[in-house]
């Protein structure tokens, strides 16, 4: 083997050392428990993957709904725990009017009557809820699905008005809160 040859092949061998854990996705934990995610994880660039969501109301999710508006699509694992129930309050109370202009969604895998009603209990009119309960379609196209829950992994995203992801962040364990103000910020120079 020739030189050359040689250390082409080591500079090949490196870089695709280097780069195998980002092909892996982004590492997500519970309480340092690491956890797998199922699918080829979302990235800006990419359009999410909404595909006729059962709606919290009567009928169908149309995901032509979101396109001509930005979205704050917040991810969560369960509306009925506290960090799940906190992100949702910050993304309808806190989002500074983001609410007259842009979309505001959560997306979980509860069943939409427990989103209703969490909806009701919270006072909360301004945030479209998705239910990804049925089969986790939605998780697993945008690899946020956790394989040993079938729970969402914790994220927020910002859609262009053609739903393309144009700001991600997946939660690195699912007992933090992403930077809501962050996304806040972002959606507002598109």
């Amino acid at each position: 083997m020739n030189l050359k040859v040689f250390l082409f092949a080591a500079i090949v061998l490196a870089g695709a050392l280097t780069a195998s854990p980002l092909l892996a996705g982004p590492s997500v934990s519970l309480r340092g428990q690491p956890l797998t995610l199922l699918g080829k994880t979302i990235a800006v660039g990419d359009t999410l993957p909404i595909e006729a969501f059962p709606a919290t109301g009567p009928g169908a999710f149309d995901p032509a709904r979101l396109k001509g508006k930005v979205s704050v699509v917040s991810v969560v694992p369960s509306i009925d725990t506290a960090v799940c129930e906190k992100q949702t309050h910050i993304l309808s109370e806190e989002s500074g009017g983001l609410d007259q202009t842009v979309n505001l969604v959560t997306i979980s895998r509860d069943l939409p009557f427990a989103q209703n009603r969490f909806a009701k209990a919270a006072h909360i009119e301004n945030v479209l809820f998705l239910s990804d309960y049925r089969e986790g379609k939605f998780g697993q196209a945008a690899g946020l699905l956790i394989d040993e829950s079938r729970l969402l992994a914790r994220a927020v995203m910002v859609l262009d008005r053609e739903g393309v992801v144009r700001y991600l962040e997946i939660v690195p364990d699912l007992g933090q809160l992403p930077d809501m103000q962050k996304a806040f910020t972002f959606a507002r120079g598109l």
